[in-house]
């Protein structure tokens, strides 16, 4: 039987209020004047489920949001999307996972954020068939969730894998001290996808091989590093690796990037692309989200994402990376 959604985004879902171009905060009860201010659902598994709707995937949101108005501009925004809600929960004596981004001139976005019902939501025994209904699982924000880190998404992504279904998985923000929570994911998740930055927080080491080799000595199917302007890296544990260069695109805003990214490439998996052409999708959906403010607010659809890859120039990396023969 054919699953009933292409992509299931598990995890961290927020409403972010975002403004440009801030240089520092006003002193005092100061108030400085800024061009742009925008609301966006964003998040680990937000960006990238929106991504994937926007490609036109059959796409599902599950995390947790508050009995507020934050909670429910999310639901709106992600059903108006076309994004099946009926798993999001209303959590109780929670607020929803909100932030307040402050993008900067060249597009770094320091952010200020509350905790929410991301820590909240829990997928009880009676939900993961339904749950489980999908070609491919991404799992986003491990470290935020934390009923569901107590051992419920171990539980439920080696479930997936035993039905099938594909597993993705990232982080957000990680430290050391997260690495004990991500490592019992790595043997249930065929893709790994951090940042270069949260990969060498986990594991202390600072080369891109090593790092690949790091996390898939612990399990995982294979690993994607996002290296910003350098592009991605990718080594899978057949001993495939390549880089993918990163689009050259006047930046906006950064948010959401590595979110995005994630959509993206999972876009390229459900269209039957190869590994490297999921890679340019991936890239390219970031890239785009780069040029506005807000997660996703650069992506349109899957057209226009080819149309963006065909026409636009990619950027040479800063240092020395394997190249992809494309």
């Amino acid at each position: 039987m054919t699953p009933h959604f292409d992509y299931t985004s598990m995890g961290f879902i927020t409403f972010d209020a975002l403004c440009r171009p801030v240089t520092h905060i006003p002193p005092g009860g100061g108030t400085f004047f800024v061009e742009e201010l925008t609301l966006a659902v964003s998040g680990a598994a937000g960006s990238a489920v929106i991504v994937a709707a926007k490609h036109g995937l059959r796409a599902r949101a599950v995390g947790g949001v508050g009995h507020d108005d934050m909670g429910d501009w999310v639901l709106m925004k992600l059903a108006g999307f076309g994004i099946d809600t009926s798993l999001m929960q209303r959590c109780e004596g929670y607020t929803t996972s909100s932030s307040l981004v402050t993008t900067r001139p060249d597009g770094a976005r320091p952010a200020l954020h509350k905790r929410g019902a991301t820590d909240g939501f829990f997928i009880a025994d009676n939900q993961i068939d339904d749950l489980l209904n999908t070609r491919i699982l991404h799992v986003g924000g491990v470290g935020l969730m934390n009923r569901m880190d107590a051992g419920r998404t171990e539980e439920i992504m080696a479930e997936a894998q035993r039905r099938g279904v594909i597993t993705t998985l990232d982080v957000f923000a990680s430290t050391a001290d997260d690495l004990p929570k991500v490592a019992r994911l790595l043997p249930h998740t065929d893709y790994f996808l951090p940042s270069e930055e949260e990969a060498q927080a986990l594991s202390g080491l600072t080369d891109h091989r090593d790092l690949a080799k790091f996390l898939l000595d612990r399990g995982a199917g294979c690993v994607i590093l996002t290296l910003g302007a350098d592009g991605a890296f990718y080594r899978h544990r057949d001993g495939t690796e390549f880089h993918s260069p990163a689009f050259q695109v006047e930046v906006t805003c950064t948010c959401g990037c590595g979110d995005c990214f994630n959509g993206g490439f999972a876009t390229g998996l459900i269209k039957g692309l190869s590994a490297v052409e999921a890679l340019q999708v991936a890239q390219a959906s970031s890239a785009q989200n780069a040029t506005g403010l807000g997660s996703q607010a650069g992506v349109r659809d899957y057209s226009t994402t080819q149309a963006f890859i065909r026409t636009t120039p990619i950027r040479a990396p800063g240092r020395s990376l394997v190249s992809a023969s494309i």
